[in-house]
């Protein structure tokens, strides 16, 4: 048996996941919001669990406080994409990187392009897209290495080819949006729907003008 439970933080608009073997105990959270910490140490506590892994997706300015705050209490294992430019990780996330826990695994996809260290984790039939690929939308440009192009490829190549029915859940909606599926972010995205990878690039340098002016 399996628990898993999709934590929402109304401030940053972020979702973290926790993911566990029920059985053996063992559990990981991927994408800890800063300042949540006593919660999910409540969570896991509640649920009698280990937490065994904190698994990031993408990281901004080098800096991932809410991983910080929980590695600090549980002594648990970082994973990341290997340009996310943190000094300290335990396992880099690269293509088909397993991370098991407890009889339960998932798998690392990389899918740099909203930053250059991004990375999504197949679970089960879901996928946790990070900023990559978001609920009718997709991670603008970052500072931190990202590139339009780069995003187009790795959504279209390395999560839009999922089956349909695979559930993805991003790290941050300001609708509140929980869930889609990959077939209807494929035929609906707005974003990526009959676009091609030029029209794509020109949608996000209009987007960065938009934000920056």
């Amino acid at each position: 048996m399996a628990h898993f439970r999709q934590l929402y933080d109304a401030r940053s608009h972020s979702y973290a996941y926790l993911l566990a073997d029920a059985d053996r105990r063992e559990a990981v959270i991927v994408d800890p919001t800063a300042g949540q910490a006593t919660l999910y140490l409540a969570l896991l506590d509640e649920l009698r669990l280990r937490l065994s892994h904190v698994l990031l997706t993408h990281v901004h300015e080098r800096a991932a406080p809410g991983a910080d705050e929980l590695r600090h209490v549980t002594r648990a294992l970082l994973v990341a994409g290997r340009a996310c430019g943190l000094p300290h990780v335990d396992l880099i996330a690269d293509d088909g990187i397993a991370v098991a826990f407890g009889n339960e695994v998932l798998r690392c996809r990389t899918t740099p392009g909203h930053t250059a260290g991004c990375v999504s984790y197949l679970w089960r039939d879901q996928a946790f897209t990070g900023d990559a690929l978001l609920i009718g939308d997709c991670g603008a440009n970052s500072a931190d290495g990202g590139d339009a192009g780069l995003l187009f490829d790795s959504i279209t190549r390395k999560l839009l080819v999922l089956p349909d029915e695979t559930l993805i859940y991003p790290a941050h909606d300001g609708a509140g949006r929980r869930v889609s599926c990959i077939g209807e972010q494929r035929a609906a995205n707005p974003k990526l729907a009959g676009t091609t990878r030029d029209e794509f690039i020109a949608k996000h340098s209009q987007s960065d003008r938009q934000q920056a002016a």
